[in-house]
């Protein structure tokens, strides 16, 4: 069974207006496993509403303390861009279980969104990955540390 821990993040924004302001919604993350056809074989749990920006060190204990307590040695969590990376390297400790962090560019509610990709692509990482942290964005797969944004290319590299 993978469990699904969602931080928040893009993937799961609203926006209201032309000037960019947003909230944190209901995750769409049941949604988009529907639309890759997966229907089971997963629990889901909130932890956290959140844009990566406004992440805390607090914030990085409650998800490593929820990984920890789990049950599950596949964990899947989505998790805003910005500081994916950070977070990835607080989780790194945790290296008996196969810890996936994704998210999106674009909100899962635009029709250009990565978001359907990046679950898809993240959940199949999952399933094939040995133990370890992991972020799975647009087709790659970065381990913890190794790993950062590149804001002005808007994707994920290498460090």
């Amino acid at each position: 069974m993978i469990q699904i821990f969602t931080t928040g993040g893009t993937i799961d924004k609203i926006y209201f207006d032309a000037n960019s302001e947003f909230e944190i919604s209901e995750s769409l993350v049941p949604e988009l496993l529907a639309e890759s056809n997966i229907h089971q074989g997963y629990r889901l749990q909130g932890l956290l509403r959140k844009d990566s920006l406004e992440m805390t060190d607090e914030d990085r204990v409650l998800v490593h303390d929820a990984i920890a307590a789990c049950d599950s040695n596949r964990i899947l969590i989505t998790h805003g861009t910005d500081t994916m990376a950070e977070t990835a390297q607080a989780l790194s400790p945790l290296s008996d279980k196969t810890i996936v962090l994704t998210g999106a560019m674009q909100p899962a509610r635009m029709r250009r969104s990565d978001a359907v990709f990046n679950i898809g692509y993240a959940w199949a990482a999952l399933q094939l990955l040995p133990p370890g942290v992991y972020i799975a964005m647009n087709g790659e797969v970065f381990e913890a540390g190794a790993v950062r944004k590149n804001l002005k290319a808007q994707r994920f590299e290498r460090t």
